[in-house]
């Protein structure tokens, strides 16, 4: 097989949002100090970019899980790094599959046909960067409730803050959300 051309290289780059919210998502909080998501995934389309010829794929379905299983691998490497000294013991390969399960029925239920797959990946691509234009706060509130399961009073704990204002974070990280969605994708 040929290497990938540039343009498709590039297009690897409309992915970058999506690889970090799932870098973010499983990144051990007691790791950000050390690690920073945005490392992971510029690590993670390095290493695409230089083992193209690799991806055997043909579906944005195919590239996304190619590239999904290099961000898993970099993020263990990184996880190893470390684990001694933080003792972190976290299957990072199926984490990460679970979020982006968890991002895919966020966003609709069941779809099968080819055509409904592609349109399913642009949503969690157009989803991730829009997550990304929210302010730290909000995006955070709506990655920890929507996508981590977690109550409002358990944001509020980990978050130090009351539980009325981590609904209205919630609130208007979800009108912000939708606003940016709805704009020219």
């Amino acid at each position: 097989m040929q290497p990938k051309s540039a343009s498709a290289d590039r297009a690897w780059e409309g992915y970058r949002d999506y690889l970090h919210l799932l870098a973010r998502l499983q990144l051990d909080p007691r790791l950000r100090g050390k690690l920073d998501p945005s490392d992971v995934v510029q690590q993670t389309l390095v290493k695409a970019y230089q083992n193209r010829e690799q991806f055997r794929g043909r579906t944005a379905g195919e590239e996304a899980g190619w590239l999904r299983r290099i961000l898993t691998n970099t993020l263990l490497d990184a996880v190893r790094k470390y684990q001694r000294e933080l003792n972190l013991e976290q299957d990072l390969g199926r984490a990460v599959g679970d979020s982006s399960e968890r991002l895919e029925a966020w966003l609709s239920a069941d779809q099968s046909s080819p055509s409904e797959v592609a349109a399913r990946q642009e949503q969690l691509l157009r989803l991730a960067g829009a997550l990304a234009q929210l302010p730290e706060d909000q995006r955070g509130a709506v990655e920890m409730h929507h996508l981590h399961d977690a109550s409002v009073a358990e944001i509020a704990a980990l978050l130090g803050r009351t539980e009325a204002s981590v609904a209205s974070l919630l609130r208007r990280g979800l009108q912000n959300l939708r606003t940016l969605l709805q704009g020219p994708g």
